[in-house]
């Protein structure tokens, strides 16, 4: 597809910085909060409940970025002068999606294996003594690693575009006329 835009579109715009915020807030809960909290604790199934919740819409988002981006015209990739580098910013990029449904198909499995739908919705039954059993659980631990590095190297390229190449990388993803 040729285009004549050098920036990507405010339902692009927007659909990103949600997306971002969303997946950053829900890595840090279910790291630092939702895995130290017991499972015997009364707390740990409005955290999860919140936790699904917010990861069915990620899913959701996700799925409706990836069309977006299939339907609407979009600016070149960005370049560096660099084919290594230029070509490891498109593997992230297409990366960051498959991991981040990775994560939320990983999420669902152990939902589904641990019957959390409905203890957590519909009030039957209790939590497992451990999560760590089903290993929908193990992948989702491990996919969530992944992304946690991927968005790193996201973020650094985006710093190394802004600083070092000074490509005005920042203004292709925000809103305005840039």
């Amino acid at each position: 597809m040729t285009t004549s835009t050098n920036r990507y579109n405010s339902i692009q715009v927007a659909l990103h910085w949600l997306s971002a915020l969303l997946i950053l807030f829900m890595l840090v809960m279910g790291t630092f909060a939702l895995s130290k909290l017991p499972n015997a604790d009364p707390a740990k199934l409005m955290a999860l409940r919140g936790h699904m919740m917010f990861g069915g819409v990620i899913l959701l988002l996700t799925i409706i970025r990836i069309i977006w981006r299939k339907i609407s015209e979009q600016p070149p990739h960005a370049t560096t002068g660099n084919a290594a580098l230029d070509k490891l910013g498109v593997a992230t990029h297409v990366s960051l999606n498959l991991l981040t449904l990775l994560v939320a198909g990983s999420g669902i499995g152990t939902a589904m294996q641990a019957g959390l739908p409905g203890v957590v919705f519909g009030g039957e039954g209790s939590l497992p003594p451990d999560f760590s059993i089903y290993s929908a659980r193990i992948a989702h631990g491990i996919f969530t690693k992944l992304l946690f590095a991927l968005i790193a190297l996201h973020v650094a390229g985006a710093i190394y575009h802004q600083f070092v190449v000074k490509d005005r990388l920042f203004s292709r993803v925000w809103f305005g006329r840039g």
